[in-house]
């Protein structure tokens, strides 16, 4: 889980800031993107293969 602490001297756009680096940084959105489609595992093996 991630969380964002927001000091009383931050707005909101630096808080989101934070939030989005937080998250970019755990991997969290791309795992998200992963598992909007489910794609077989002969799938994956073909895209892995390709991007080498």
């Amino acid at each position: 889980m991630i969380e964002v602490k927001v000091m009383d001297s931050h707005n909101f756009e630096k808080a989101m800031r934070i939030f989005k680096k937080a998250c970019q940084k755990d991997g969290f959105m791309m795992e998200l993107k992963e598992r909007r489609f489910y794609s077989k595992p002969s799938e994956k093996k073909r895209f892995k293969g390709k991007s080498r």
